[in-house]
Parts: structure tokens; sequence; C-alpha cells
């Protein structure tokens, strides 16, 4: 796969609390914020928007690192490239106050960002709602977002955060803990579900992260994990990215039910909900 060329995306700009971001959009309907795992908005994150479009969403990219449409394959721009890519997308989230990479119980401070990015794009859009999926580094942002009850349908797909470096870590997602109670409240009162991804063997999404979300929300936390060798194994990395790097686009496969799963919650809560009635 070769770099992307956007074609198909618009591009514009939004602004809160002083700091400006670029964003992309593809399609019409209820706004869907799709938020990029490390490098950034490769191809397949890309692709992964123009699924959401077709289910009659907005698919809305806010560019929080990396260069868009650059494809990390090593196959597209050698090793050396795909090194760089990586490292560079890396450096500017280390360097960045806006992410909180470590530290248990606390949201990283682009999730007030997103979540006035989300009410604004649901303004833009329409519809009964806003959906929201992170990926990796991403994934927990959309359970931090929830707490805004124009968000109908939060995806966590590979939660990374914070690093699982100790016991503790592993065992916690990034969300305050006022936070986390405030959509415990929306899924007990209205009944808000959210949704998990991960392969059982990503040291980076360890088990006990998914049984903290259980334990958290009960059955409102809905919980897809595949196992290892249902990766696509042409990917040069170890099983992690569900909805994109390792996923094989066939009917049948793990992956693609998973992601037919999520289109599928973004249908019924965005697209065949109407408002006023329960989430």
């Amino acid at each position: 796969m070769a770099d992307h060329s956007m074609d198909g995306f618009t591009r514009g700009t939004f602004t809160h609390d002083g700091v400006r971001r670029r964003v992309l959009r593809r399609g019409t309907g209820p706004a869907v914020i799709v938020m990029a795992e490390i490098p950034g908005i490769t191809p397949k994150v890309l692709r992964f928007a123009e699924r959401v479009a077709d289910t009659g969403c907005t698919a809305v990219l806010p560019v929080l690192f990396g260069k868009p449409g650059r494809d990390p394959d090593p196959a597209a721009h050698g090793w050396t490239g795909a090194a760089r890519t990586m490292a560079t997308a890396l450096w500017e989230v280390c360097v960045s106050r806006e992410f909180t990479l470590l530290a248990t119980g606390r949201s990283s401070r682009v999730v007030g960002w997103l979540r006035a990015l989300a009410a604004a794009e649901h303004e833009r859009c329409g519809g009964p709602g806003v959906g929201a999926v992170g990926m990796c580094l991403t994934g927990g942002f959309a359970l931090a977002m929830a707490t805004d009850e124009r968000l109908l349908a939060p995806v966590l797909a590979q939660p990374s955060l914070p690093l699982a470096c100790t016991a503790g870590r592993a065992g916690g997602i990034d969300i305050g803990a006022d936070e986390l109670a405030v959509v415990r409240r929306r899924c007990e009162r209205d009944g808000l579900r959210v949704m998990g991804l991960r392969f059982r063997g990503d040291r980076l999404v360890p088990a006990d992260r998914f049984a903290f979300l259980r334990r958290e929300l009960g059955d409102a936390f809905v919980a897809v994990e595949l196992d290892d060798d249902a990766a696509n194994p042409e990917s040069v990395m170890r099983p992690h990215s569900v909805l994109t790097e390792h996923l094989v686009d066939e009917t049948g496969q793990p992956t693609r039910e998973a992601l037919d799963s999520v289109l599928d919650l973004f249908r019924t809560r965005l697209l065949t909900q109407q408002p006023g009635t329960p989430s």
C-alpha cells in the first residue's frame, strides 16, 4: 500500500481553548470522531474512516500526531522510512503536555479538546448524538469523552494507556475516577454501552485492563477479545490493531466480524435511534 492521497476527505481546522488542530472529514450524517493510533492517520485508518462514512455517518479525524496519509509499512518507504515515521510520531507525543502516558487515574489533557470537537461536530452534523473510536494510545480517550451525554457510541480499540509497565497500570485505564463515575452512571441510567477490542496476547492491552472495565461498567462493557492467530499474518507488527493493521477484510474472519460490530454500533446508536430515547 502506498501513501493515501486523501481524495474524498475535506480538510479544515478546529480551535478550542487556544489550541488549533487540523481535521479531516468524510461523509454526511451524524459524526463519528476517529482518533488514530501511532504513527497517525495511516492509509488503513483512512480506509476505516471510509467504512464509517459508508454507513451514513460523517467520519471526523483530528490530526493529533504524525503525517496524515503516510504509509508506515516498510514496503512503502523502506525500513529506515518506516522507523522515521514511527519515531517522529512518538516524539510528538512524548514532548507534548497533552498526552498522559504513565499516570493512572487521570485523563490526558487533549480529551477536553476532543470533547469540544465532538460537541461542535454534533452541532454541525446533527443526529441524536456522536460516536467515537480511539485506537491504541487514543483508545481510552473515547471512554473519557463519554462524560458528555452527546457521545452515544464509544469504542475503545486496543486501549494502551497507561503503559502497562507495572501491575497497577495494567489494571487501569487513562480516565479520572470522577469521570469514570459519570460514565458508569450513564451506563446505569441511560443504557450506554462501551465497546472494547483487543487481541488476547497483546501485552500493550493486558487482560487486567478489560477485567477492570468489566468490574467498573458491568454488562455495559462489551468486550471483543480475539485470538492472536486471527490477526493479519502479513503485518510486520505483533497482533494489536484490530480495525486497521491486523484486519483481515474477508467475510467470516474474526477481525472483519469485529469491524462489522463497530459499524453496527454506529448504525444502531446514531442512525436508527430517535432523540429522547435511551442510549
